[in-house]
């Protein structure tokens, strides 16, 4: 049986398309992966989402999403894709050894923030290590942070830091920026940032939160702690669009490429979330582009409708 429409993610880019879809009568199909959940399943408290005055735990509020989506009449699939057919009709999504067919596709797949591989890196994810100041600055107010990186994003998350933090490190391995000449002018005349050229982060310590960090010398290889209250990791993202490759126009750091901002060039697949979104990958702008997503598959199915 051909299904009305398949969702690949469960971030709030997909399970916002598929509550929506969900509501149409669709039935969506979501393929949510083994690690579903997107970012937020990764964050502890969050308190910029509308809607909650308290805050709420990011895995709290990715359940609240899968079961109201549930609710409607989604279905989910904790596996993971490991093909897509975009040029047959219908659409062949692979999940494993299983084969599905659809008339329609949101691609909801999201981007990983790049991490440093340090061991003590995933474990204070969300007790002192983030990878998204406009996310959790605010828990900062006061404190000294650490920023690891070099280029625009380094350099925007180090000011925006500066607006609750009282000191700002922005550790880089080479010896000049690869920002932006007028991001790195904003960043060296603000007294709340400094730098520390030529060095990498080694190890982050702590008891139950981050206390300092390990800097280690790319030239000498000696090593110091600075005693420190938060890391910030501004080394980039990866788009998740590998099993796009050769089927869908992507840019030149990998991100797909759209047009009325979730429309692709294959009739039927639409984009929904991180996985187009190289500037805000935030929770509701992607929740927003995951609603934009679904209702362009209602006009979609309406035309096919129309035509039968």
């Amino acid at each position: 049986m051909t299904e009305k429409v398949i969702i690949i993610g469960s971030g709030p880019a997909g399970l916002s398309a598929a509550i929506y879809t969900a509501r149409e009568g669709f039935n969506p199909l979501v393929i949510s992966g083994y690690s579903g959940g997107g970012q937020l399943i990764l964050t502890t408290l969050v308190e910029n989402i509308p809607g909650f005055p308290d805050g709420i735990m990011g895995p709290e509020y990715m359940q609240m999403l899968i079961k109201q989506a549930k609710r409607f009449g989604a279905r989910m699939v904790d596996r993971d894709v490991t093909a897509v057919d975009l040029k047959s009709k219908p659409i062949k999504v692979t999940v494993e050894d299983q084969v599905y067919e659809t008339d329609t596709l949101i691609i909801a797949t999201g981007a990983n923030a790049k991490y440093l591989g340090l061991p003590s890196e995933k474990k204070f994810m969300g007790r002192g290590v983030s990878s998204c100041a406009t996310c959790d600055a605010a828990f900062f107010k006061g404190k000294k942070v650490v920023v690891v990186g070099g280029g625009d994003t380094a350099m925007e998350d180090s000011l925006f830091l500066t607006r609750f933090a009282s000191e700002v490190s922005i550790v880089h391995r080479r010896d000049s920026f690869r920002a932006s000449k007028i991001m790195q002018e904003r960043v060296m005349s603000n007294p709340k940032i400094k730098v520390v050229w030529n060095t990498t982060v080694d190890e982050i310590k702590g008891d139950k939160v981050v206390s300092s960090v390990v800097l280690k010398d790319v030239a000498t290889g000696q090593t110091r702690e600075m005693p420190i209250d938060g890391v910030f990791l501004a080394i980039g993202y990866e788009p998740n669009t590998k099993l796009f490759k050769g089927q869908l126009q992507m840019d030149e750091l990998g991100y797909l490429v759209t047009k009325d901002e979730v429309k692709t060039e294959v009739e039927g697949v639409y984009v929904a979330g991180d996985v187009a979104d190289r500037t805000y990958r935030q929770a509701g702008t992607a929740a927003g582009s995951g609603i934009k997503a679904a209702l362009c598959v209602r006009a979609f199915m309406q035309e096919m409708e129309a035509k039968r």
